[in-house]
């Protein structure tokens, strides 16, 4: 079945990204997938170079009749998330993507398939190899560690690139042209203390488990109002503690700032003449989140089981602390744009929340299309954790990317568009983080579009790339770099 993947149309994409399946390439792990990169530009025998930071730019010529034509840049991004259901035991810092045909599309067994962004890496790859077709100058700009704080956007230096227009395929609608985003910033959060030795005289251990929900990609998904595993298990153990006289030992929520949380565990010692009444809690909860959350989630699991006795407790304050700034914290929507329909303005996620010896560390992903309420929100969470006294660090603040609706290049591609298909592309900003924002202030005035095949679920196992819209990817990008 993997090897049929590079027999879709059009193969000479697919072949490409059938090979990016094979390198292990999640964010923060990106030696092998740009020593690949290197080779494959340098076996074309075209100019290849690697920046300070990691990026790879491969520059091809003009093809004959098009020298006089503005060099476009194709830019995209090599890492991938690295999301897995808990029940696997793959490795992504060594196995390959398990890729699949599941009727109209392409998706992996168990984790990310990592369409995002290797479909539009394949593309570019193809535009490379290809000398039939008819295009300016290119430069192809592949980036590193985008999904963890943009390194490799922030990365690029003046005088680097040398484009007039830049195409980043990194967007995840087909027939959608985007033309600005949202910026973002981590909240880094931390409760620090002294791991309380004292476990109460006839209690008993439970694991409580929460999953089943779909996740999703933290900003592209958020208005889907998908559940968020750590409020709603925070939300649980609030009643906990104070009906059962539940103690707090650990809790482990989420692992990517930029995906919402799916699963999230927790261990509380109860006293043992709770045990009923706590595991009928436990169930209520669980028919209580399915009706709130019907029609958006599929069936959520929430179920308790007796478990070792831990060695030790959170101590209560810290417990009650953290209990009520997490649930007290904002996620999900927070505003709206008035100028884009339906588009998200300004969002947060509270993506994770790992306890360990003495430490709770929590992160949050803001953001927002407005510098001013991206700063608002990240002050707004930050005061309701330093009531709570946990340090509170914010950082890899990105910029937005504003639109510019008379940009000649969208003139171009909305002609091209309707050329080929007989409709109007859509034209929208994202509530999403890309690389454009970050690259546009290092080249100011650079004209930019993203656009991309249709990739659904994005950030989590179930991330799926519809088959025929890379083909209508294709064709389009190849048209547009011929009438540039």
């Amino acid at each position: 079945m993997e090897n049929s993947i590079k027999l879709l149309p059009p193969s000479n994409v697919w072949k490409h990204f059938y090979s990016l399946t094979r390198i292990p390439r999640p964010s923060g792990q990106m030696q092998g997938i740009t020593d690949f990169m290197e080779k494959f530009g340098k076996k074309l025998g075209l100019e290849t170079l690697t920046d300070e930071c990691g990026n790879v730019l491969i520059r091809k010529p003009a093809t004959k009749g098009h020298e006089q034509s503005k060099t476009i840049i194709l830019q995209g991004h090599l890492d991938m998330v690295p999301q897995k259901n808990s029940d696997s035991d793959f490795d992504f810092a060594k196995d390959p993507i398990d890729v699949t045909i599941d009727g109209d599309w392409v998706k992996a067994k168990g984790t990310t398939l990592g369409a995002d962004n290797g479909i539009g890496v394949a593309t570019a790859m193809a535009v490379l190899e290809d000398n039939q077709l008819q295009h300016g100058p290119i430069e192809a700009l592949f980036t590193i560690d985008e999904e963890t704080g943009m390194d490799g956007a922030f990365g690029i230096k003046p005088g680097f690139l040398s484009g007039d227009i830049m195409l980043n395929l990194d967007s995840e609608t087909e027939g959608v042209l985007c033309v600005g985003c949202a910026g973002g910033a981590d909240l880094n959060i931390s409760f620090r203390y002294k791991d309380d030795p004292y476990i109460p005289e006839d209690s008993v251990a439970v694991k409580l488990s929460l999953t089943g929900l779909k996740g999703g990609h933290s900003g592209i998904d958020i208005p889907l109002g998908r559940a968020n595993a750590n409020k709603l298990l925070v939300r649980f153990l609030k009643e906990a503690v104070k009906d059962c006289d539940a103690r707090l030992a650990s809790f482990n929520g989420g692992t990517l700032r930029n995906a919402i949380p799916r699963e999230a565990f927790a261990v509380v010692v109860i006293p043992d003449d709770t045990t009923e009444d706590f595991y009928e809690m436990v169930a209520d909860y669980q028919q209580l989140y399915n009706e709130e959350y019907a029609r958006i989630e599929n069936q959520i699991k929430f179920v308790a089981e007796e478990t070792a006795m831990p060695q030790a407790l959170i101590p209560e304050e810290i417990q009650d602390d953290l209990i009520n700034a997490v649930e007290g914290c904002q996620n999900g929507v927070i505003s709206m744009l008035s100028d884009f329909a339906d588009t998200v303005e300004t969002s947060s996620n509270l993506a994770v929340v790992q306890s360990s010896e003495g430490l709770i560390e929590i992160r949050i992903l803001a953001r927002s299309s407005s510098e001013s309420k991206k700063k608002a929100l990240c002050s707004s969470i930050e005061s309701v954790f330093a009531l709570a006294g946990a340090k509170v660090e914010i950082g890899n603040a990105y910029p937005g990317w504003n639109p510019n609706i008379q940009s000649p290049i969208l003139s171009v591609m909305k002609a091209e568009y309707k050329s080929l298909y007989g409709t109007e592309p859509i034209v929208e900003v994202i509530h999403a983080g890309l690389e454009c924002g970050i690259i546009l202030s290092s080249i100011p005035g650079l004209d930019t579009i993203s656009f991309g095949p249709t990739i659904k679920h994005p950030h989590s196992p179930d991330e799926k790339v519809e088959i025929a819209s890379v083909q209508r990817f294709w064709d389009y990008l190849t048209a547009v770099l011929k009438n540039i």
